[in-house]
């Protein structure tokens, strides 16, 4: 308890508490009398040592749970919410069903959690090990259990009671068993809470603050910008497209040279015997263009805010651009970049999509995209993709994303997530991998200015 005291108070200093060695004995000596049995108590008394401020009060309440979250009730065991008939009628529903379920639903019925390799391996996917932001608890958690399996889990369950009603189990025994599995699926999302709490909480202690230095921030995943770093690197994005349109406007003029068009010029003079006394010119078209298919879902925002500003500053760059958004759907989304500025249309269009967890459909998007919007991609554009490839386990419509591959003179898919990452849980990136002129890791804004640079190249 001494080291979670110890790690607490570091972690109310990183949040920018002003606490005080005496105020951190106090504290422990208010810990040693009270103990931890009566949490309340025990909360109350930190935070009369701790706090001085009223303007830390909501710091603490975010920071307490991290540190001092309580672990829950263990996984209930078949023996205790099941009779021994229906214990083995359980059993062997499970082993008729082996090749069907999920590793999460056979624990679940046998009262076992994850292991702490499980647990680790879903919440470093889930990026636990980067996030230093309290809030960001939920967000890692559904993340966790999307990686340990729990967005199949209903399908599973209603496939093990059809399993256990076809081997004779009464209506009875079929409800005691779903209501053994719905809570121990709930104990698991508390335990995974638990677990992304804490993981915050070792960042928020290990981590050393950044300073606003521009190349810091360039190099800072978006996952891990801080609301403040956010600010700040809104601001560096003007500058970074300036310097982005300058090489643009330089590589198109280095390529504005004029270029004979041979069989242009032999037709028009055929009645001089083709004495070419009438020249003509290759017609260049120097200015790309674009078709931007954005997944704005939960977890991919903070990229696309970043992109679409980026795509909107390089606009003079563009010779035609048509930017559309998607989370469980598909919409063009160009007219809100029309009429105003990134600062209002970014925000319009992140609230014109509703997020939700699990609700990312890329292959249903891609659909509404070739019906309503096909006309946005000729042998002239380049489509940008920019998504993490995650989609819940859908139909991921490669038909339709070869058909675009086809018909674009290039498509491009910008991830923010590591290639160790592709294809694994619900990632469908490795099955669009061959399909794609280039890929680009996009973590940070350095590396997605460096993806949008390769844009205005030739190929």
């Amino acid at each position: 308890m001494d080291d979670r005291l110890i790690q607490f108070i570091a972690g109310l200093r990183a949040a920018g508490l002003r606490v005080s060695l005496a105020e951190s004995q106090d504290a422990a000596r208010a810990a040693a009398v009270l103990g931890v049995r009566d949490r309340a108590a025990f909360k109350s008394a930190l935070k009369a040592t701790l706090v001085k401020e009223r303007d830390d009060g909501p710091a603490f309440e975010r920071l307490f749970p991290l540190f001092f979250g309580s672990g829950g009730p263990p996984l209930i065991p078949p023996q205790q919410a099941l009779s021994p008939d229906q214990q083995r009628a359980l059993e062997a529903a499970l082993r008729a069903l082996a090749g069907d379920l999920s590793r999460l639903l056979q624990q679940l019925a046998q009262g076992q959690p994850p292991t702490d390799e499980e647990l680790a391996r879903a919440a470093r996917i889930a990026g636990a090990g980067r996030s230093t932001e309290p809030r960001e608890q939920g967000r890692i958690t559904r993340a966790m259990l999307r990686q340990l399996g729990l967005e199949r889990l209903a399908r599973e369950i209603a496939q093990l009671l059809q399993q256990l009603e076809q081997m004779g189990m009464s209506p009875e025994g079929r409800e005691a068993v779903a209501q053994m599995l719905q809570a121990n699926a709930e104990v698991l999302a508390e335990q995974a809470s638990r677990y992304a709490g804490q993981s915050i909480a070792r960042n928020l202690v290990e981590r050393q603050p950044r300073s606003f230095d521009e190349q810091g921030l360039l190099e800072t995943p978006f996952s891990e910008l801080t609301e403040a770093e956010a600010r700040e690197l809104r601001k560096l994005v003007t500058r970074l497209a300036a310097r982005l349109r300058s090489r643009a406007a330089l590589r198109q003029k280095k390529g504005a040279g004029r270029q004979l068009d041979a069989k242009t010029t032999l037709r028009a003079n055929l009645r001089t015997g083709g004495v070419p006394f009438d020249l003509h010119y290759k017609k260049r078209q120097i200015k790309p263009k674009f078709a931007l298919i954005c997944d704005i879902s939960t977890s991919m925002r903070p990229v696309a805010e970043f992109m679409l500003r980026l795509m909107y500053e390089m606009q003079d760059q563009v010779g035609k651009a048509r930017s559309f958004a998607f989370n469980d759907h598909l919409e063009e989304v160009s007219d809100a970049f029309l009429l105003h500025r990134p600062d209002v249309a970014i925000p319009n269009v992140l609230t014109r999509i509703p997020p939700g967890y699990y609700a990312t459909d890329l292959g249903f998007s891609l659909k509404n995209f070739v019906d309503t919007h096909l006309d946005a991609v000729d042998r002239r554009t380049t489509v940008i993709v920019l998504g993490d490839g995650r989609n819940n386990h859908r139909d991921p419509r490669l038909d339709l994303f070869e058909r675009l591959q086809r018909r674009s003179r290039r498509l491009v898919w910008f991830n923010p997530e590591p290639s160790a990452t592709w294809g694994q849980g619900d990632s469908d990136m490795l099955a669009y991998l061959p399909l794609c002129t280039a890929v680009h890791q996009v973590s940070n804004l350095a590396e997605l200015s460096a993806a949008v640079d390769t844009l205005f190249t030739g190929r």
